[in-house]
């Protein structure tokens, strides 16, 4: 099982955000959590699974540890950058390992993940401050962003 991201854009808000698989229906995966787990424990603990991915993929935007990124994001991302443009999966990857984006370092501030279905689905929002390299001038080239996500677990192929 993966947990996959999908991007949502609130309040022309500068949003960080990433893309869902399409809705499927899949038997939950019970082996992740005790079979006697009630929905809102497997929630609680699914919860804690997204927290824990989400500042996993923060590290590897900045790491460019493409095949996290490759396995985390799904094949119909939507990334929606703070300007507003918008990339696909291979177009955004590319966009890393091109230098287009370039993140130095990026400080969770603040997270809140809401688990739904068992634990397999998450909506994910927070505020992110984002270093890249300084403008030509020399200055800082820090972002404060709100961002939202919907990650969905998914089964892999093989699975």
């Amino acid at each position: 099982m993966k947990r996959s991201f999908t991007a949502l854009a609130l309040l022309a808000l500068p949003l960080f955000s990433l893309a869902q698989n399409a809705p499927r229906r899949t038997k939950p995966n019970t082996a992740l959590l005790p079979a006697q787990a009630n929905p809102a424990q497997r929630n609680a603990e699914a919860a804690k699974e997204v927290e824990g991915l989400e500042r996993q993929r923060f590290a590897a935007q900045v790491s460019k540890d493409f095949t996290f990124l490759d396995k985390a994001f799904a094949d119909d991302l939507v990334y929606t950058h703070s300007n507003g443009k918008q990339n696909n999966k291979t177009e955004y990857l590319q966009s890393i390992r091109e230098g287009k984006s370039v993140y130095d370092k990026i400080d969770v501030e603040n997270i809140n993940v809401r688990a739904y279905n068992n634990g397999m689905t998450a909506v994910v929002n927070g505020q992110i401050t984002i270093y890249q390299p300084n403008k030509p001038d020399g200055s800082p080239n820090v972002a404060h962003l709100k961002y939202v996500t919907v990650q969905v677990k998914t089964r892999r192929a093989g699975r």
